[in-house]
């Protein structure tokens, strides 16, 4: 068994291209053992954003502060504010914004972990 608490997870920046004011958290993943899922929290602050991405594999979010936006393959924006969840299939383009000016969208991404 295995616990954690996220206030003891180091915050790192995401240094990506195509990212903005993005961090990310690493509370269960490969370095812990875990035999299949990677948990990822991003932290994106005012005006942050990941980028416009693809993936090989699905990925399972739950957001869990703020206030923000998912946009799509057509470009279209989805808003996402805490409590929602959203999933994001193989190799489906889509993009985390905050579409905040001042408080942080916070979020858990969970992959397999081969995708951490």
């Amino acid at each position: 068994m295995l616990i954690k608490s996220l206030k003891n997870i180091d915050k790192k920046p995401v240094n990506m291209e195509g990212v903005k004011n993005a961090f990310r958290q690493v509370p269960i993943g490969k370095a812990d053992e875990s035999p299949n899922l990677s948990f990822r929290v991003f932290t994106l602050g005012p005006g942050g954003h990941t980028p416009y991405h693809t993936h090989e594999s699905e990925h399972v979010n739950y957001f869990i502060s703020g206030q923000g936006a998912i946009q799509d393959e057509k470009g279209e924006l989805h808003s996402v504010q805490e409590g929602d969840f959203s999933l994001i299939l193989p190799q489906e383009k889509h993009q985390y914004k905050n579409m905040s000016d001042t408080e942080d969208l916070v979020f858990i991404c969970a992959v397999m972990k081969e995708y951490e």
